[in-house]
């Protein structure tokens, strides 16, 4: 075995969740008579978790105002937890790769920049029968990925070294991430990015099937 711990990203690695996201940012921009964005806008505001989405959504002279963000954000996660699931689906083979990997011995885990709430529904909802030592995602006072201290929580948790850890993410945030904290990472292309931000980041491997995934971690 490669590794005996493997953390992966929620939004953009094993979840499709794109079009709850994008749904939830145009109730708002619609409740306040703003434009609202394609599903391939969004893809390129997601990953800094639900304020910072909020913010690139905006107009630019909106974003500014810190109060009327704070509204904008109370408001899409009101919206959001109500229908976090409705387009919401697993990347094809994810699950069938996280019972392999469980089968095989190798500990799993979440670290994701959605509220902790969020996190906790989604994995529950579809990957109710996968073992995870960890389902981390973003608390009040807890810095946002690529702050390392996820990771480094983590790792604590699983009582895994570095060196026998490995990040999984679609985002240049995720590989920053790992790289912070020490452990390997491996970046995929079916997400929310594109392979030139993962390489940017500093990925030094990036695959574009579950299959090339597997064999990189196995």
């Amino acid at each position: 075995m490669k590794y005996d711990l493997v953390i992966f990203d929620l939004d953009g690695t094993l979840l499709n969740t794109i079009g709850d996201l994008a749904a939830s940012v145009d109730y708002v921009m619609r409740s306040r008579n703003l434009p609202e964005h394609t599903d391939a806008e969004y893809r390129q505001m997601v990953g800094g978790g639900i304020k910072r989405l909020v913010e690139r959504a905006l107009p630019a002279e909106l974003a500014s105002d810190e109060t009327y963000v704070e509204e904008c954000v109370w408001q899409f996660r009101r919206y959001y937890v109500d229908n976090i699931d409705r387009y919401t689906v697993p990347y094809d083979g994810m699950p069938e790769l996280l019972a392999k990997l469980r089968a095989c011995g190798v500990k799993l885990a979440v670290a994701s920049n959605k509220f902790q709430h969020g996190t906790d529904r989604l994995v529950a909802k579809f990957f109710s029968d996968i073992e995870f030592v960890a389902v981390e995602g973003n608390r009040e006072g807890a810095p946002l990925k690529p702050d390392p201290e996820i990771v480094n929580n983590i790792l604590r948790i699983a009582g895994v070294e570095r060196d026998r850890a490995i990040m999984v993410g679609d985002s240049g945030i995720d590989i920053r991430t790992a790289a912070a904290a020490g452990i390997d990472s491996v970046g995929v292309v079916w997400g929310f990015r594109f392979a030139e931000e993962l390489y940017a980041a500093g990925a030094t491997c990036v695959v574009s099937t579950v299959q090339e995934l597997e064999a990189e971690i196995l």
